[in-house]
């Protein structure tokens, strides 16, 4: 993504939306955690890539370093970068904790919280820009295709 320029709202398409959300129901009762990748600069989720909740809990994500570091050399490879960063609460909402904003790294992705909170009939799915420890809720776009 081209410095200093973030879109205002994520669009995604329904197919990537339903893996988010399938991957954090099945991952219930443990939070899930994953990225979309897609081409650097475009702001385009493409890359369905779940990934393994190391922490193993209810109330935490971390993603194993092993993992991640593989990762990281597979987008550079690629050409890719994480366009979306997401993870799941599992009985709170899909609101950022403080804990999830000292973690956001990626300036330029979309941090996406998917709730499978008993609370709520159908998960939560919402999307957060996590900047110098400012968040700011975007507007979620969900297309068929990005054609």
């Amino acid at each position: 993504m081209r410095p200093g320029y973030f879109a205002c709202m994520l669009t995604i398409t329904q197919e990537l939306h339903d893996r988010i959300v399938a991957h954090a129901r099945a991952d219930h009762p443990d939070e899930a955690c994953g990225i979309v990748a897609g081409p650097e600069g475009s702001d385009r989720p493409e890359r369905f890539i779940p990934m393994l909740n190391a922490a193993r809990s209810p109330t935490f994500y971390e993603f194993d370093s092993t993992d991640l570091l593989k990762l990281y050399r597979d987008l550079d490879d690629r050409d890719e970068e994480p366009v979306i960063v997401y993870h799941s609460h599992t009985a709170t909402e899909a609101y950022p904790s403080r804990t999830d904003i000292s973690y956001a790294n990626e300036p330029g992705a979309h941090y996406v919280l998917v709730s499978t909170a008993e609370e709520f009939p159908e998960p939560q799915f919402r999307s957060f820009r996590i900047v110098d420890g400012v968040v700011t809720e975007e507007p979620v776009k969900v297309v068929t295709s990005y054609a």
